[in-house]
């Protein structure tokens, strides 16, 4: 008897978004794009790219995607796929990066600090008090862990092997390391009094 492989309704979603864009259908990653864009960002920043930068390698990545749809054959790796590819390219841009730094530091110093993408979280029009103390906290956080808080706030319910990937760290890892994140983080927060109001 043959066994049929039954989809989780992730990768379903998944394997039919990939399945119009292979025949063309307009807007057919439109979804795909929304969900995994901010981590995608979120790797691209990961690894020191500015804004720029970052937001070619996630440009980048889509387009491999798009040139690479016949050869995603397991739907459910698709996180798994464009964060790699999304680190990888990141790599590659930081290395041509790197080369093509300028050594005038009189130069380097007046080039326009980068804009950070937080601030505009809390700067946005409208933003309460409690978003700020949010965001401010979530940036006291180690690397890891801002990195960590960030792509589970910007994705939509990601796997644990979703953020594995995304933060180059083993899929056994992410529980703890949510755990020690979101401990650190609810810290921050109890001791802010905007957070209690």
């Amino acid at each position: 008897m043959k066994q049929v492989d039954v989809l989780s309704p992730k990768a379903s979603r998944y394997s039919d978004a990939l399945a119009d864009a292979a025949r063309g259908v307009p807007g057919a990653l439109e979804p795909l794009v929304k969900q995994f864009s901010p981590m995608l960002w979120r790797v691209a920043r990961a690894q020191n790219l500015d804004a720029a930068s970052a937001e070619d390698v996630v440009q980048t990545t889509w387009l491999k995607l798009m040139h690479s749809l016949a050869d995603i054959s397991e739907p459910a790796a698709l996180p798994g796929w464009l964060a790699t590819t999304a680190r990888r390219e990141a790599w590659r841009r930081r290395r041509a990066d790197e080369r093509e730094r300028p050594t005038d530091a009189e130069w380097d110093s007046r080039l326009p600090a980068e804009p950070n993408p937080d601030d505009d979280v809390l700067t946005r029009i409208g933003a309460s008090d409690r978003d700020r103390a949010l965001w401010e906290a979530v940036s006291t956080l180690n690397d890891r862990c801002r990195e960590l808080v960030q792509i589970i706030a910007h994705s939509d319910r990601p796997s644990y092997g979703d953020i594995a990937e995304a933060l180059g760290i083993p899929r056994n890892s992410v529980g703890p390391n949510r755990g020690r994140c979101l401990t650190r983080l609810r810290d921050a927060l109890a001791a802010d009094p905007r957070w209690r109001e």
